[in-house]
């Protein structure tokens, strides 16, 4: 810079003279919603095997790996009556706070099943911070038509080594929800006499 520009008040006004006429770019948020990349960082989920048991194993890992403290896991037993999950154990409890969560994906590349990855979903601000708690009931995947919902038993002739090596590819034929009394439901043919 010279001694010229230094001492010279009006220079300064020259940036702000370009950025006068340059066009705006103005997006129109909620009207127009932009296209995410494919590889953003939103949303959490918790996957599935194509027969509908978890993926997730109740490790903790991801909870290790987060940096913000955002993840809290709580890990089962699996037992024959109540299979959640092919291996031994599984996700009881699986939370995530978002007022904490920093979206950087290490829960993700920590997690050993690819039961956690991150979806596109990034509209996550709410009205208090109770919300932003995310349970495993909201994380979880949905089912699609050749799941059934778990607990129940795993594919018949198979082991947790198969559904990892992907052989497993849809439900049992015959396969039900097993019914969880201990949690309170009642079984189908009660509700309806009920």
């Amino acid at each position: 810079m010279s001694d010229e520009q230094r001492h010279n008040p009006v220079a300064g006004f020259g940036v702000t003279f370009k950025a006068m006429f340059k066009k705006r770019l103005t997006e129109q948020y909620p009207e127009q919603r932009k296209t995410t990349a494919l590889r953003f960082h939103g949303r959490h989920q918790l996957n599935r095997h194509p027969d509908g048991l978890e993926k997730c194993i109740g490790c903790e890992l991801c909870a290790w790996a987060c940096p913000a403290d955002a993840i809290y896991v709580e890990g089962a037993d699996n037992t024959e009556e109540e299979r959640y999950s092919p291996g031994e154990r599984y996700g009881r409890v699986y939370q995530i706070n978002y007022a904490r969560c920093i979206l950087c994906g290490l829960c993700v590349e920590a997690c050993p099943t690819r039961a956690l990855t991150m979806t596109n979903e990034f509209e996550l601000a709410d009205a208090s911070r109770e919300s932003l708690i995310y349970t495993k009931e909201q994380l979880l995947a949905g089912l699609t038509e050749t799941m059934v919902e778990a607990p129940h038993a795993m594919y018949p002739g198979t082991d947790e080594q198969d559904y990892y090596r992907g052989l497993v590819t849809g439900a049992a034929p015959g396969t039900e929800r097993q019914a969880a009394v201990s949690k309170g439901e009642r079984p189908a043919d009660q509700e309806v006499d009920a």
